[in-house]
């Protein structure tokens, strides 16, 4: 059975396809990364199951992410690249951009103010004493410093 064919799997055909959210969402992206790598394909001698429930392939979950995934921007050479690959913790970025930020978008101009409205804080040196001979600083414990057992 390939990707786009209708199941004729009793469950599949009573719950029916399990829907893809309407804005997208990284946490979306990232939980159809997993359904495809880790429902994907295994070779049994009655044919392809799904490698993680037995179900035939492609299995309910399969077919979501790859849905979502191809919502997201990403065509079936790139998804069957993540199933190869076999991470099922593997980045997609977010938004997915094919070929850099400058293929064909202008990048928005940069503002002062942070995400919150508010003007950013101006870089600070904290290597250096206020007011001091401009010698740097120790940084700061990493660990505490208990007393040594004698």
């Amino acid at each position: 059975m390939r990707v786009g064919e209708q199941s004729t799997d009793p469950i599949d055909q009573i719950l029916g396809e399990v829907p893809v959210p309407a804005p997208l969402t990284p946490e979306d992206v990232r939980l159809a990364v997993r359904a495809v790598v880790v429902h994907a394909a295994e070779e049994w001698p009655a044919g392809p199951k799904c490698r993680n429930d037995g179900s035939a392939y492609p299995c309910r979950l399969h077919r979501w992410g790859r849905r979502v995934l191809e919502i997201h921007g990403l065509n079936e050479r790139q998804i069957d690249a993540l199933v190869r690959h076999g991470n099922p913790f593997v980045h997609v970025p977010f938004p997915f951009v094919l070929s850099g930020p400058s293929a064909g978008r202008p990048t928005a101009p940069q503002s002062p103010r942070g995400p919150a409205g508010r003007v950013a804080a101006p870089p600070v040196r904290p290597a250096l004493r206020p007011g001091g001979t401009g010698r740097p600083v120790a940084p700061p414990a990493t660990r505490p410093r208990w007393p040594r057992a004698s």
